[in-house]
């Protein structure tokens, strides 16, 4: 569990990275504050973007395989860093410019395969969910109580994650189109979160009982 507290300075400390860069982004392309609908940077621009993106995902993924004994920690120290990372995404912001102005306020997530939108909330929800779960995998694994993984856990989780991304992904067509973002569909977000937790508390009820 030591591993937690340098995974923890990384993520806040990139964070605080990736919040800058906004920033700058936003002054550039937002002078009169962030909103919808989306301006489109030049080409060059926007494909330097994408690699920035995928450069931070490869960046957390590192830092979960360094950090990882086997292959559920890995993963396990990914899931915590990327969402501890996301959580201090927008506590920079709000240290900086302070933003955003509630947790409902409509952002642009993500922009890899395409667009994605949600309220700050959203995210906030998927990265508290991922810490949790990460620091109860490494924590059973050092007990020796690694979880045990059946095809309908996989199933389910997939379920649950199509679900939340749906959500964030489903209007891309809409925004970058230059269109305003429709009413988030917290319903289905809320019933793929809840397959998640139903997916992961059944792994743990089972490696209980067993």
């Amino acid at each position: 569990m030591k591993k937690f507290w340098p995974i923890s300075l990384f993520a806040i400390s990139f964070a605080l990275v990736e919040a800058a860069v906004v920033v700058y982004l936003r002054a550039l392309y937002y002078p009169q504050g962030f909103d919808f609908p989306l301006n489109t940077p030049p080409d060059g621009m926007l494909r330097m973007e994408l690699l920035r993106e995928l450069a931070t995902l490869a960046m957390l993924g590192s830092v979960g395989a360094a950090a990882g004994k086997n292959g559920w920690q890995k993963f396990a120290y990914f899931m915590y860093g990327f969402g501890l990372w996301d959580i201090f995404y927008y506590v920079w912001l709000e240290v900086f410019i302070g933003w955003p102005a509630s947790f409902f306020t409509p952002d642009l997530l993500f922009l890899l395969p395409v667009v994605w939108w949600g309220p700050v909330l959203a995210p906030v929800v998927v990265a508290l969910s991922l810490c949790i779960s990460a620091a109860i995998i490494v924590r059973r694994g050092e007990e020796g109580k690694e979880l045990p993984l059946k095809a309908t856990d996989v199933a389910l989780v997939t379920a649950g994650a199509v679900l939340i991304l749906y959500t964030f992904m489903v209007d891309a067509p809409i925004l970058q189109a230059g269109g305003l973002p429709p009413p988030y569909r917290w319903g289905t977000f809320w019933f793929g979160e809840a397959i998640g937790i139903l997916a992961f508390a059944r792994m743990l009820r089972r490696r209980t009982d067993g």
